[in-house]
């Protein structure tokens, strides 16, 4: 809890107060940054802003609103600010091989997976008008899906849906009214609504529950028939509506017989290459770093997030910048 001397001692320039003032609530202002941005990279950046700004503005917070809520209203305008100047530019990459027309694009082509090791300790309740719980406001589905709303769409869904702010609350934070917000989540929700019917994405059963045992068991089967390189094995477990995308590129394939044309295509590229996969837990979901090993030479293999439903694989999201690989091993944000 905030003590007036320490906020007094940080207004005063103790930056040793300042640390202390904030750091409670770092964690979950990179998660809510990630939210919002769908990618670690900003999230980062976006911290390190948010940080700043709060330094600088010391002397402007009344104290009217608690220190969460008010980092939080920064965190949010500088998410608004990246949204709004659609400066995102995914990392570069290629695939080695020739690889088969792609079905669809996908229009998040910035997305990052986001290490469950990195959520908050202690996880965080939400605000009474809160409609998603921790675990499906993390998933890939739901992070990809914001990204494709306008910015302060975006804003007042997290705000309001994910933490529970009351849309007074939200008005205060991103210097709206309530009426304004309450437009604002209507039309956020109803094409997040739409997303999940073109898209059902989802590992849940009808009642809402997750079989951790039936996802985990799917995404081991996935693991042990890549690493063999058996595409049939790989396809067996796919839904009819499957589909296989790998950000930064825009490629999707959509349909047993369209990813197992690419992952022949990959197989062929990778003969001779031994592939392991280890388990890891990514964006509340099944997930896996890969190492590929090429002439006796260790080299990253890809990450991995799984969606499943009911014992099927829904989707496999194949993330393709190296550097992603030793990033999910972090155990903390970087602030």
């Amino acid at each position: 809890m905030t003590t007036s001397s320490e906020l007094d001692a940080a207004r005063a320039g103790d930056e040793d107060a300042f640390t202390a003032l904030v750091a409670p609530h770092l964690r979950e202002l990179h998660v809510h940054c990630y939210r919002m941005l769908g990618s670690l990279d900003d999230a980062d950046d976006a911290l390190q802003d948010v940080l700043v700004s709060a330094w600088r503005g010391l002397a402007r917070y009344a104290g009217r609103a608690s220190v969460r809520t008010w980092l939080y209203a920064i965190a949010t305008n500088r998410c608004l600010t990246v949204l709004r100047t659609g400066r995102r530019r995914p990392r570069e990459v290629a695939l080695p091989f020739d690889a088969p027309p792609p079905d669809d694009r996908t229009e998040v082509p910035w997305l990052q997976p986001y290490p469950d090791a990195w959520l908050p300790v202690e996880p965080v309740e939400p605000g009474p008008a809160a409609r998603y719980d921790a675990t499906e406001s993390i998933a890939l589905a739901f992070v990809a899906a914001l990204q494709v709303l306008p910015p302060r769409q975006v804003a007042a869904v997290v705000l309001g849906d994910v933490l529970g702010y009351a849309q007074a609350e939200v008005a205060a934070m991103t210097g709206t009214t309530p009426t304004v917000v309450k437009g604002l989540l209507q039309r956020g929700r109803a094409t997040l609504a739409q997303h999940r019917r073109d898209e059902p994405r989802t590992g849940r059963d009808v009642h809402g529950h997750v079989d951790l045992h039936v996802d985990r068991a799917v995404a081991h089967r996935f693991a042990r028939a890549l690493e063999a390189g058996d595409v049939a094995a790989v396809v067996d477990l796919l839904t009819d509506d499957g589909w296989l995308a790998m950000p930064p590129l825009p490629h999707v394939y959509r349909g047993r017989a369209s990813v197992a044309a690419f992952l022949q295509a990959a197989g062929g590229w990778r003969a001779g290459r031994r592939l392991t996969l280890a388990e890891v837990a990514l964006n509340g979901e099944p997930g896996f770093v890969g190492t590929s090993w090429d002439g006796g030479r260790e080299v990253p293999g890809g990450v991995y997030v799984l969606t499943t439903r009911a014992g099927h694989l829904v989707s496999a999201t194949r993330f393709l910048d190296d550097r992603l690989v030793g990033l999910v091993g972090h155990e903390c944000p970087r602030p």
